[in-house]
């Protein structure tokens, strides 16, 4: 049976099988009739639903047709016949599926559903950074909106932005627009690192070097390496895996680094007796419900409150109504374009 054919009991049973240790009942039981109702009118309208690994369980496991990290999800976005594409994620997420299906109809559940981290930057900081450093390589995390991509060299990803790195020769790089990741990548491929507001001239780099954006990710900029003793002194058996977003001392005193889908892999492939993921709280439920063998400790507190605004209610009026949708202009999709291919050889 196909899941649009399932009644909202057998939906709700469904449900109740993955999610009933991080979902209450009643909450499992009202959205059951709204996923039951998502999943019929995504088959009748022929769209599909893409769906980011920080979207809460409950929609996370039941409606998308893809679920993975920003990048995957455009991919798919692109290499899918059907052309009314529901992205639930937040705004830079379906920019960058616009950007790759340019000729598609992608569309978001909410307009709320902003990025601290990509709304940090600007397309007129790019340009003004380039004038301070005229022969430096802009390379631009994927976090960000299409116009600063538009005006970069190439795009990485949490997973791919080392490899790129070290490939480049330059002698300055410009990378945008998280401070932590750069820093932790400067320590990586052995780079100096100088601040974008230190106004450095270039005549005063001598060495190989990366020039960082004080950006940052609100969730991942609060977790402490205190957070991580605290788990350690409790589960000293504990393997705590981080995000590149959280600070270098952090990252520092954690098992493993990496971005989200490389998160799910590592709990996935690794036996360890206790795990902490320290990371988006609700990526946390959703490796829970695809890992119930593992133990994993549920001491999150940091909710993204731009993936919050994503909602199955709005997903269901995205459907009905096929609103918010993503436009960009030509030019600019074909500017931007430019540097997320460049990435794509460094998958």
């Amino acid at each position: 049976m196909n899941d649009y054919q399932k009644t909202v009991k057998e939906t709700y049973y469904e449900m109740k099988k993955k999610l009933a240790q991080l979902v209450p009942d009643i909450e499992l039981r009202a959205k059951a009739e709204l996923v039951r109702e998502i999943r019929r009118l995504k088959h009748e309208s022929s769209t599909i639903i893409l769906g980011h690994n920080y979207m809460e369980a409950a929609l996370f496991q039941t409606v998308p047709d893809f679920v993975g990290d920003s990048l995957y999800l455009s991919y798919q976005a692109a290499k899918t016949e059907v052309r009314n594409i529901i992205f639930c994620g937040v705004k830079f997420m379906a920019e960058t599926a616009k950007i790759l299906s340019p000729e598609k109809n992608i569309y978001i559940p909410s307009l709320k559903a902003g990025c601290s981290l990509a709304s940090s930057i600007t397309a007129q900081d790019v340009i003004n950074l380039r004038k301070n450093y005229p022969n430096a390589k802009v390379v631009t995390y994927i976090n960000t909106y299409a116009d600063v991509k538009a005006e970069s060299d190439i795009c990485v990803t949490s997973g791919n932005a080392a490899k790129v790195l070290k490939s480049i020769q330059d002698k300055i790089i410009i990378f945008l627009p998280d401070e932590f990741m750069a820093r932790n990548l400067a320590s990586e491929v052995g780079r100096d690192l100088f601040l974008a507001e230190e106004n450095i001239s270039p005549d005063e780099i001598l060495k190989p070097s990366i020039i960082a954006w004080k950006g940052h990710c609100e969730v991942h900029e609060q977790f402490t390496v205190s957070d991580v003793k605290n788990v350690r002194a409790q589960f000293p058996d504990v393997k705590v895996i981080t995000h590149p977003e959280s600070p270098p001392e952090v990252v520092a005193a954690s098992d493993y680094t990496g971005g989200t889908s490389q998160m799910v892999e590592y709990v996935k492939k690794n036996k360890a007796p206790h795990f902490l993921i320290l990371t988006e709280c609700s990526m946390g439920d959703n490796i829970i419900a695809e890992n119930p063998d593992k133990n994993i400790l549920r001491l999150c507190s940091v909710r993204c409150p731009h993936m919050n605004q994503i909602t199955l209610e709005d997903t269901l009026k995205s459907l009905r109504e096929k609103i918010h949708e993503i436009t960009l202009p030509k030019s600019l999709v074909e500017r931007a374009k430019k540097s997320v291919e460049a990435m794509l050889q460094y998958r």
